[in-house]
C-alpha cells in the first residue's frame, strides 16, 4: 500500500497517511495486499494458537520440578533477596550495588522472585523454575502475536510451534533466569514496535505505553534491551524518508512532530519501570546504564569455551562463533526458514513488490530484520565476550522463528496453488517435522537446552566439539536416580546409615535435594576423596576421572552421558554393621 497523497482541503495539521490494515499479510503471505484471512481460518488458526499456549502452561506446571538448578541462580537469587532489602531497609542497605558483578544487571526476575517466595507453596528454586517456565511461554505467546501482527494467524500458530519445538529456548525455559526473561521481553518490544509503526505518523496512547511499559521491563533485566528502542528508531527514520521522497520535506517534518509529541511518554515510562526494578541506575542515572553497556558488552570474565572441536578464550572469541553455533543450535526448520525467508524477500524486492504491496511493508519488517541480523553482525565487528554456546544471545531466537514461521506460510500458500494435493503435502511434511521435534525434546527431558540440530549430527555429532551441559542441569536427575537407586537397595526404605557424596560439578544443583541419609562433603578432607558416592558431569572433562569407583547410573541425551554417577562403597562383605 503506498504513501498517498495528503488530502490538503482543511486543516492541514489533520493529514494523514494511509496506514495499512492491522492484519496485513502482502508482503510475507504472497497474497493481494488488503487481504484478510477468511474468519473461519482466523479463528481455527488461533484456537489452536491459544491450545498450544494451554498445553504449554498445563506441560510447564506438570515438569517444573524435573529441572536442576543453574549454576547462575544462587547469586541471582541473592542478588533478589538484596534488591528487596533495599526497599525493605528504607533504601538504607545498598549491598546489592556492590554484589559481585550483579549491579550491572537489572534486577525485574530476581526481585519479582523475592516478593514471590515467601507466599509460594514451593521451596525458592522450585519458585524461581515455575515462573521462568511462565515467562518463557509468555515469550512464545508474544512470538506468536508478533508473528500473527506481521504475517496473519496461520504463520503465528506456526511460529509460536517452532519456538516451543525450539530445545535451546524450551530447554531453557525453566531455569535460564535471565536469558529467558530478556528474550520474552524483546519480542514483545518488537510487537508493540510494529502495532506503533502501522499507525504512523500518530500512534495511540495504549501502544506507546505500552512500549514503555515492556521496553522498561526488558531494560530491568539487561541494558541490552537498547537495541529495541534503536530497531523502532530505524524504522520511523525511513518511515519518515519515504515521506519525504513521496511527499517533501514539509510534510516529513509534520510526521516528525506529531511522531515525537506521540511517543514521548515511553520514555519516562520505561526508564521509571527500570527505576524500580534496577535501583542502581538511579544513583547516576545517566552514568551508570552507559557505564553497564560497556561493561556487558566486554565483560571481564575470560573462561575457556568450546567452539568446533577447540577451547576458545572467552573474552576473545572466533568471529564465527555465534553465527555457527546459531547454525546447529535452532532446528533444522527453523535455518532453512531463515534461509528461505531471505531468499523470498530478495525475491520480492527484486520484482518490485513493494511497489504493489507499499513502501510501508519494508518499514513495518524493518524491525524484525534488525532484531535478528544486528546483533550478529555487532558480535562479528566487536567480539564481545561470550561463552556457553548462544546463552547470552537468546533473544535472536524469536525473531527468526519469525522470519522463519512467515516464509514456511508463504510457501504453504504457493504450494495451495498448485493445487489441494500438494497444500495438503506441504501441511503433512509440516506436521511431520513438528512431531519429530516433539519426539526428540520429550525423549531428552528435562536436558532440552543441550539440543544440537543434524547438521552437526545432533547431540551425538556435537559431543566434543560443542558445549553441552553447561548448566549442569543433568546433575538433578542423577541423584534422584541414585537417591532410588540406594532406596531400592533398602527394599524402598532410607538405609541405616549415613552415605556420604562428592560432586564434581554445580554443588547447588543437589544441596537442596539431599535426603537425610545423604551428606554432601566437598571441601571436607579428608571426607570429600573418601565418599561412598561420586556424582560428575561430563562438561568438564576432568571430573568423570577425578575419583574412581563402580559406574552405577548414567544421565544421556541421545546417547551422549551428561552426568554419571559411581558406587565407591566397599563390597558388601566388607560393609560394618550398626
Amino acid at each position: 500500500m503506498s504513501i498517498e497523497t495528503r488530502r490538503r482541503a482543511g486543516d492541514e495539521a489533520s493529514s494523514t497517511i494511509r496506514r495499512p490494515p492491522a492484519e496485513p499479510t502482502a508482503s510475507a503471505a504472497g497474497i493481494p495486499a488488503g487481504w484478510t484471512p477468511p474468519r473461519h481460518d482466523t479463528a481455527l488458526w488461533d484456537g489452536l494458537s491459544r491450545a498450544l499456549l494451554l498445553g504449554l502452561l498445563i506441560l510447564a506446571a506438570l515438569t517444573f520440578l524435573s529441572y536442576g538448578i543453574s549454576t547462575d541462580e544462587e547469586v541471582q537469587h541473592i542478588y533478589g533477596k538484596k534488591l528487596l532489602s533495599y526497599y525493605t531497609s528504607g533504601f538504607q542497605d545498598r549491598s546489592a550495588f556492590h554484589f559481585k558483578d550483579l549491579a550491572y544487571y537489572g534486577g525485574l526476575f530476581d526481585l519479582t522472585t523475592a516478593v514471590i517466595v515467601p507466599f509460594s507453596p514451593f521451596e525458592e528454586y522450585e519458585t524461581r523454575h515455575l515462573l521462568c517456565a511462565l515467562v518463557g511461554v509468555l515469550g512464545i505467546a508474544g512470538t506468536w502475536r508478533y508473528t500473527r501482527l506481521l504475517a496473519g494467524p496461520r504463520a503465528g500458530f506456526i511460529a509460536a510451534a517452532l519456538l516451543a519445538l525450539s530445545g535451546v529456548y524450551y530447554g531453557a525455559m525453566f531455569n535460564n533466569t535471565k536469558d529467558v526473561p530478556f528474550a520474552a521481553g524483546m519480542v514483545w518490544t518488537l510487537y508493540f514496535a510494529t502495532r506503533i509503526l502501522n499507525q504512523m505518523p500518530r500512534p495511540s496512547r495504549s501502544a506507546v505505553l505500552k512500549f514503555g511499559l515492556v521496553l522498561g521491563m526488558t531494560l530491568a533485566i539487561r541494558v541490552g534491551a537498547v537495541l529495541a528502542g534503536f530497531y523502532l528508531a530505524v524504522a520511523m527514520a525511513l518511515h519518515f524518508a519515504l515521506v519525504t521522497r513521496q511527499e517533501g520535506h514539509r510534510w516529513a517534518l509534520v510526521d516528525a512532530r506529531r511522531a515525537f509529541l506521540s511517543l514521548w511518554p515511553a520514555i519516562p515510562v520505561a526508564y521509571a519501570i527500570m527505576a524500580v526494578f534496577w535501583p542502581w541506575v538511579v544513583q547516576r542515572p545517566l552514568r551508570n546504564p552507559l557505564e553497564a553497556l560497556r561493561v556487558v558488552s566486554h565483560f571481564p570474565i575470560d573462561i575457556q569455551t568450546l567452539f568446533m572441536g577447540e577451547l576458545v578464550h572467552s573474552n576473545d572469541p572466533p568471529a564465527l562463533y555465534l553465527p555457527v553455533y546459531l547454525a546447529v543450535k535452532l532446528p533444522e526448520a527453523v535455518v532453512i526458514g531463515v534461509g528461505a525467508a531471505v531468499l523470498l524477500a530478495a525475491v520480492w524486492l527484486a520484482r518490485g513488490g513493494w511497489r504493489r504491496s507499499g513502501a510501508f511493508t519494508v518499514v513495518r519488517f524493518t524491525p524484525l530484520v534488525l532484531a535478528g541480523f544486528l546483533p550478529i553482525l555487532l558480535f562479528v565487528l566487536m567480539r564481545p565476550s561470550v561463552y556457553n554456546g548462544i546463552r547470552h544471545f537468546l533473544f535472536l531466537a524469536p525473531p527468526f522463528v519469525v522470519m522463519a514461521a512467515i516464509a514456511a506460510d508463504r510457501l504453504w500458500a504457493i504450494s495451495q496453488r498448485g493445487g489441494r494435493a500438494l497444500g495438503q503435502g506441504f501441511a503433512a511434511a509440516m506436521t511431520v517435522v513438528g512431531v519429530v521435534y516433539a519426539w526428540q525434546l520429550g525423549a531428552m527431558h528435562p536436558n532440552q537446552y543441550v539440543y544440537y540440530n543434524q547438521f552437526v549430527g545432533g547431540v551425538r555429532g556435537a559431543d566434543g566439539k560443542y558445549e553441552l551441559d553447561y548448566w549442569g542441569n543433568s546433575l538433578h536427575e542423577a541423584l534422584e536416580e541414585l537417591v532410588e537407586y540406594v532406596e531400592r537397595e533398602n527394599d524402598g526404605h532410607a538405609p541405616p546409615r549415613q552415605y556420604t557424596l562428592t560432586v564434581c560439578g554445580n554443588t547447588l544443583a543437589v544441596r537442596f535435594e539431599l535426603p537425610p541419609w545423604l551428606r554432601l562433603v566437598n571441601g571436607i578432607e579428608p571426607d570429600w576423596r573418601k565418599a561412598d558416592f561420586f556424582l560428575a558431569f561430563t562438561q568438564a572433562k576432568r571430573c568423570p576421572s577425578l575419583l574412581d569407583g563402580h559406574p552405577i547410573l548414567e544421565i544421556a541425551a541421545e546417547d551422549v552421558p551428561l552426568s554419571i554417577v559411581k558406587d565407591r562403597r566397599p563390597p558388601k562383605a566388607e560393609i560394618p554393621t550398626e
